[in-house]
């Protein structure tokens, strides 16, 4: 029995290279998909998957936090008058992209703790994981994580640009030069 086992086991892993394999060419022939490989977190499930429920386009949702929302990713808000108070995240929404997406975060808090503990740069989306973290637990860090990287997802969509050129575009935005008197 537990050969037929092993067998089933060979076979299913054999299909799932072929799976992987056919959405690697399916990747490379979308843009959108090479756009959204270069954030960190997203990898080639995450990718396809956001490009086949959102058809590659992102234009349908009001802003960022709309398109974090679809997700499940925003915490419902419980306010009344001048207190405000956000609750655990809605849960709503696709619950397969959710959870790609908190798993991707999760990988990107795990590499940037190790990079931290061996002394290397990092990054201001890691560092900022790292500080979540620091201040609250990592379930939380990661949660909040996820919820950024939507919105990361939905900058480089929008603008069609990958990931490290969109951080160069806002520094040179922020950055203020002379005028000649």
């Amino acid at each position: 029995m537990s050969k037929l086992m092993v067998e089933e086991i060979r076979l299913l892993e054999v299909r799932i290279a072929q799976l992987e394999r056919q959405l690697s060419e399916s990747a490379k022939l979308s843009p959108v998909c090479c756009t959204l490989l270069t954030v960190p977190g997203v990898g080639l499930l995450t990718a396809t998957a956001l490009v086949a429920s959102t058809g590659g386009a992102v234009q349908h949702f009001r802003d960022a936090r709309h398109f974090a929302s679809w997700f499940g990713l925003t915490p419902k808000e419980h306010s009344s008058g001048s207190s405000r108070y956000l609750g655990h995240i809605s849960k709503r929404g696709d619950r397969y992209l959710r959870t790609l997406l908190t798993h991707g975060a999760r990988a990107v808090l795990r590499a940037a703790s190790l990079a931290h503990r061996r002394g290397a740069v990092l990054d201001p989306l890691r560092r900022w994981g790292l500080a979540v973290q620091s201040r609250s637990n990592h379930n939380k860090a990661t949660c909040a994580l996820a919820n950024k990287l939507a919105r990361i997802c939905y900058a480089s969509m929008r603008d069609q640009q990958p990931y490290q050129s969109l951080r160069l575009a806002k520094k040179l935005e922020r950055q203020t030069f002379p005028m000649p008197a």
